[in-house]
């Protein structure tokens, strides 16, 4: 399914979204705006790259240290912080190591309407960070059909 897929239907059904992004950069966001009427539903989008600015953002400073910040954990409240600061139906919260040997991505949907996390985590094959990040936007896609667009 294409990003393009998903505005429409966000517009179609009067559904708002907001993303905190850290690894991918804003990319998400960026794309979403790619798109015609995302003004409609995309209502604001952070990128707290450092840690102390997830902290700003709402992330207890407690679950960074007992989980890092690259886990669901921290997935979970950025995702849920950002629906609360923005007033959005949904939050998307992504975070995690694009390099390294270690690299993986953790991502939440929460879906304030209900009051539920959908949650992935993403192994990167890739060593293109541009086609890193591309990796998580397809993964977003995937759990967004598989969850909220059903």
């Amino acid at each position: 399914m294409l990003l393009e897929d998903i505005v429409k239907y966000l517009i179609n059904k009067n559904i708002t979204i907001a993303t905190m992004e850290s690894c991918t950069g804003g990319l998400l966001a960026s794309m979403i705006t790619d798109i015609e009427g995302a003004s409609n539903i995309l209502k604001f989008s952070a990128i707290p790259y450092a840690s102390e600015y997830k902290v700003y953002m709402g992330v207890k400073k407690e679950t960074i240290n007992t989980y890092t910040v690259y886990s669901r954990e921290v997935v979970q409240e950025m995702a849920y912080n950002i629906a609360n600061i923005a007033k959005s139906d949904i939050g998307v919260g992504i975070s995690g190591q694009l390099s390294g040997e270690e690299k993986g991505v953790f991502l939440s949907i929460y879906d304030k309407r209900v009051n539920k996390y959908y949650d992935t985590y993403i192994e990167i094959k890739n060593t293109v960070r541009t086609e890193e990040k591309l990796e998580v936007i397809k993964a977003f896609k995937e759990l967004f059909n598989s969850t909220i667009k059903v």
